[in-house]
């Protein structure tokens, strides 16, 4: 079931052309990855989905409905441009920000001080804004993001200034918030994270969308035709009409071999091969991580 579906999308400023029909659909309960250089076309897109501006042709639907001004009250939204007002206290600026969500003061404080604790920020609670670290800071804007439990949220580069203790907590609210039924779009460069919770992703480059769907697929598609073995029994495999050794690496108790298949290799049939040789110790695909796929897809090189 989808939760957004981009018809379509063109963005024009003046001969730019910002996003070039872009069409694409975001699963509900999911977390999209929205990947691409500098300048692609991202943020243009989660700009239009956030009503911030809207698109030159196209269309973005909202739970099979086109996208209304009402229906922000369903987002939550946290940019790459942090901004909080620094000569507030803490606790009042995300109270402040609750309350634009609809929630009420009672509400919003009850809710605020449970999320302060678990975050770790309580005791910042009557300090001024100015006071706070970065990464203090960001952990405010997270959580009067998802404060008012949104149906899609958009998180902008979201581990961003974060060390790995608190870049992993935010993790951890990102699945759950997912495992709840939220929708996520996570717009990153950090392909570690896309291959650790993304479901899905899209690509863009040069305003035009390069490629989207599952990710496991994604890598399946651009995996290649190699596999390693771990293996007893011989010094190094040899290369025959059904594969090539490419590389070999003697570990302490078994040596390890990549091989290049030649062509649709039947599995059982490569390991009969190879067992006449050695005795297998362990056999995988070799999938690409989703960094090497991405500089194979936009080249290498920012759009900047």
């Amino acid at each position: 079931m989808e939760l957004i579906r981009c018809e379509n999308v063109v963005k024009q400023y003046g001969a730019f052309k910002a996003l070039d029909n872009v069409s694409l659909s975001i699963p509900q309960g999911k977390v999209f990855g929205f990947l691409g250089p500098n300048g692609a076309g991202k943020t243009t897109l989660i700009r239009i989905i956030n009503r911030i501006t809207l698109p030159t042709e196209g269309r973005v639907l909202f739970n099979g409905k086109e996208l209304r001004l009402s229906d922000m009250e369903s987002i939550g939204y946290l940019p790459e441009e942090r901004g909080l007002y620094k000569k507030m206290k803490v606790g009042e600026q995300a109270i402040y920000l609750a309350r634009l969500k609809g929630l009420s003061r009672q509400q919003a404080t009850k809710e605020l001080m449970v999320w302060f604790r678990k975050f770790g920020i309580e005791p910042w609670w009557n300090k001024k804004v100015e006071e706070l670290s970065k990464g203090m800071a960001q952990k405010v804007q997270f959580i009067t993001t998802v404060l008012h439990r949104p149906k899609l949220l958009i998180l902008d580069e979201p581990f961003s200034g974060f060390d790995p203790i608190n870049v992993n907590l935010i993790k951890d609210e990102i699945v759950r918030l997912k495992n709840e039924g939220c929708s996520i779009i996570l717009s990153t460069h950090n392909m570690e994270s896309v291959e650790q919770m993304c479901d899905e992703i899209a690509l863009i480059n040069k305003a035009k969308l390069v490629i989207s769907g599952n990710v496991e697929q994604i890598r399946k598609q651009y995996g290649g035709n190699r596999v390693e073995v771990v293996y007893t029994g011989c010094e190094q495999l040899q290369s025959c009409d059904l594969f090539s050794v490419v590389a070999t690496e003697q570990q302490k108790e078994a040596t390890r071999s990549v091989l290049e298949l030649s062509g649709n290799v039947n599995n059982n049939n490569l390991l009969s091969v190879i067992m006449q040789q050695c005795q297998v110790i362990s056999f995988q695909q070799l999938m690409p991580k989703m960094n090497e796929i991405f500089i194979k897809l936009v080249g290498g090189k920012d759009n900047e």
